[in-house]
Parts: C-alpha cells; sequence; structure tokens
C-alpha cells in the first residue's frame, strides 16, 4: 500500500509546498506515524487521504518552527488540517494516479540534474527503493548515493523546479531519462539486489505500468515503445524464473511452456511496429535480443550467433559492465567459453566490479563450460559471498556443491 501511495501523498504536497526535499520528509514523518498507529483493524477507509493530512501536518509544524519562513507559516496554518480523521479539502486530493506519477517523474527529471542524479532520484520518490538499493543499481556505496540524492534536491530548490508536466517540446528531450528510471524499477522487480524473494512482481508491473503511461503520451517515440517491449517481453519468463521453493531457475533450465504468451505477442508486435524506424536505441536492442530468446520453444534452439550480434550492436550503443556480462555469455554460447572469458577481462579492473557478484557468477559459469571446475568453484564462492539476495545466494552455492562432490566411487566386480 505504501508503495502504492507515497508517490501521489508526495505528490499532493508538491501541489502545494513545492520543495522537493521538505515534501519527502513529511511524506517519510506519515509513513512513521502510520506504522506505529495503524493495525490490521485500523487501517482507514481512505489511506492517501489520512496520509496527506498527516504529512501536511508535519510539513506545516517544519514551517511554523522555522522563523526565516514566517510569511509562509501564516499562509500555510490558515490552511492546516484540524483532525486527520476529517475528510481532506477538494485541493487536497490528489489528481489522478496517472497524472501524478508522470509530473513526479518529470520534475525528479529536470535538466538542471545530471543524468545519474535524475535516475536516482526518481528510483527514490517515485520508486520508494531503498538507498542501498539505488546505491547497488550503480555500482558505488549508499553514502556517496545519500549525497547525491541531497546534491540533487538542493539542485532543483535553487533552480525553483515545479511539479508541473513540460511543455510538450520538452518532452522528447527529458523521457530519456523517465525510461531509465521506469528499466532500473523493472530490473529491481525482475531481479531483486537482496532479501528472500528473488521477484517483486508488484514492483516489475509498476514499473511496466509507468512505461505504459509514457509510450502512451509519446506514442511515436521508438524509444519509449522499446522499453516498454523489453520489459514486457522480459516479464514474461516470471512464472518459470522459481520453483516450488522460490529458488532460481535459470534460464537454460526454464519450463518455457509457462512463459506467458500474452505478454511475448504484445512486446514482439511493439517491436515490429518501431524498430524499422531511423535510429536504433538500446532499448529496442534489448527488447529484440529479448524476443530472440523468446522466438524459441527450447534453450537448445536459441540463435545465440543473432544475440551476440546483437550485444555488439548494443555495446556501441550503450557501452557498460551490464552489457558486457551479457554479451560475454552470449558469445561463449555461439563461439566458445575462451572468447566470452576474454570479453570478461577489462571488468576485472573495474574497482566497482570487483564488489559485484555478477562478475564472479557469470566468470564461474563460462569456466564451467571451458572445462575448469576448480576454477569455476573458486568464482562461484566468491559470487555467493558478495550477494546479497538469498536466492540467489542458494542458487549459486548449489552449483558450487555439485562440482565440489567426490566422484562417485566404482565397485569392484572383477571378482
Amino acid at each position: 500500500m505504501w508503495r502504492r501511495e507515497a508517490p501521489h501523498v508526495l505528490g499532493a504536497l508538491l501541489r502545494r509546498y513545492a520543495d522537493l526535499a521538505d515534501c519527502e520528509d513529511a511524506v517519510q514523518d506519515a509513513a512513521e506515524a502510520a506504522a506505529a498507529r495503524w493495525t490490521a483493524d485500523t487501517v482507514p477507509d481512505d489511506p492517501r487521504a489520512w496520509l496527506i493530512r498527516v504529512a501536511s501536518r508535519r510539513l506545516v509544524d517544519r514551517f511554523r518552527a522555522d522563523s526565516a519562513r514566517g510569511r509562509r507559516e501564516a499562509l500555510d496554518a490558515a490552511r492546516r488540517p484540524e483532525d486527520v480523521g476529517v475528510a481532506p479539502a477538494a485541493d487536497e486530493v490528489p489528481e489522478p494516479a496517472v497524472d501524478d506519477t508522470l509530473r513526479l517523474l518529470f520534475l525528479c527529471c529536470h535538466p538542471v540534474l545530471s543524468r545519474p542524479s535524475q535516475v536516482a532520484l526518481s528510483l527514490r520518490a517515485v520508486a520508494g527503493l531503498g538507498v542501498e538499493q539505488i546505491a547497488a543499481a550503480y555500482l558505488v556505496p549508499a553514502r556517496t548515493m545519500t549525497q547525491r540524492l541531497t546534491r540533487a534536491r538542493t539542485a532543483l530548490r535553487q533552480a525553483g523546479a515545479r511539479f508541473d508536466m513540460p511543455a510538450e517540446s520538452d518532452l522528447p528531450a527529458r523521457v530519456a531519462a523517465v525510461l531509465d528510471v521506469c528499466h532500473l524499477v523493472f530490473t529491481e522487480g525482475y531481479t531483486r539486489t537482496s532479501g528472500e524473494s528473488l521477484l517483486d512482481v508488484a514492483l516489475a508491473e509498476e514499473a511496466i505500468r509507468l512505461t505504459r503511461q509514457v509510450h502512451a503520451a509519446l506514442p511515436e517515440h521508438a524509444e519509449a515503445a522499446g522499453a516498454l517491449a523489453l520489459m514486457l517481453l522480459t516479464h514474461a519468463r516470471s512464472p518459470a524464473r522459481t520453483d516450488a521453493a522460490g529458488d532460481l531457475v535459470p534460464l537454460a533450465e526454464q519450463d518455457r511452456s509457462r512463459w506467458r504468451r500474452d505478454l511475448v505477442e504484445e512486446g514482439v508486435a511493439l517491436l515490429e511496429a518501431h524498430l524499422p524506424r531511423g535510429h536504433v536505441g538500446r532499448y529496442q536492442l534489448q527488447a529484440a535480443i529479448a524476443a530472440v530468446h523468446a522466438e524459441a520453444d527450447r534453450y537448445e534452439v536459441t540463435d545465440w550467433l543473432q544475440i551476440s550480434v546483437l550485444y555488439d550492436m548494443l555495446r556501441r550503443v550503450a557501452p557498460g559492465p551490464t552489457v558486457t556480462l551479457n554479451h560475454a555469455v552470449a558469445a561463449a554460447m555461439a563461439h566458445s567459453p575462451a572468447v566470452g572469458l576474454a570479453l570478461l577481462d577489462p571488468l576485472r579492473a573495474d574497482p566497482a566490479m570487483r564488489r559485484h557478484h555478477r562478475l564472479y557468477a557469470v566468470r564461474a559459469h563460462l569456466l564451467e563450460l571451458d572445462g575448469d571446475p576448480a576454477g569455476a568453484a573458486e568464482q562461484y564462492r566468491l559470487a555467493a559471498r558478495l550477494t546479497a539476495s538469498l536466492p540467489e545466494q542458494r542458487y549459486l552455492n548449489r552449483r558450487l556443491a555439485r562440482l565440489e562432490k567426490p566422484p562417485a566411487r566404482l565397485e569392484n566386480r572383477s571378482g
């Protein structure tokens, strides 16, 4: 409920009080108040209205405590709700959820901010991800991410940024950051960076919902269509990604009859409608890769050569560690494990990647394919130690245990 309501509560405050940092703090105060006062039997009939009232009250209390904001205090105190149980005034009721979420996304993606700051702030304010989750997505320490978020809020305040949709002429220039946000939210839902569960289906579907809104607002934007197609084609695999115990099932072992064909068909249709047009961007290429996987009814018939070529194109359009990791796997399957391992070598010199479990997990897989069980075992051990996801840790430890299992003793039947 909190994930669903928080952006709309924040949007309601921003329409009246404007400052993102102050409003975020007030929304967090409201969350703490709800956690302390609500029980299973006492959740208000309208949780959003309750949260808006409490957050507004906390915000006004802060204004009153700040003598430098005397004039604002007088105005806001006059409008202060007297009782959180009373229905909200008309101007406190948030606008439709679609508008709230998109407005908040575009505020966080204000051009005064750098791209990394735009995305990080959106992940925090819109998606409600924790600082640790966002830091993990960027391969930086949590303290560094906290400082980046603080600077971003300060920059918005100094720029006088408002909670409004940008002009139609400005939308295309700002949509790239919004798509990055949606994709990172989806990625966190599809493979959680920490915790007991591998999937957060609600978060992945929220990212798809947001991306649908962006695509609806800009139906001719090829990358918006590509991002939506990518999420649909990837999310289609979710029913087959875990077993009955919630443990990870790798792509090679998934029951593809459980993949959602409705999402595959929608994703492929989007891709076919937009891929032939003009410039091909990163999301269209990633969606094309997902479509090649979807076309194979068995892992063994996957067109790895085509996937490897697409990753090589993606590497030129949007280079990055994750692209290199995936390219290495595709190249190993299309050519040889040695080719894939060679692609990984530059990442081993990257300080950030040396802390990331996926580098070691991919190297372990390729070393195992290359006939080096001892080297693979060492890499699986490192990967399992570094991951904060318990399902991934269990999977990696199972792979390790299989390599370390002593060979069965042969029975002497000679006589």
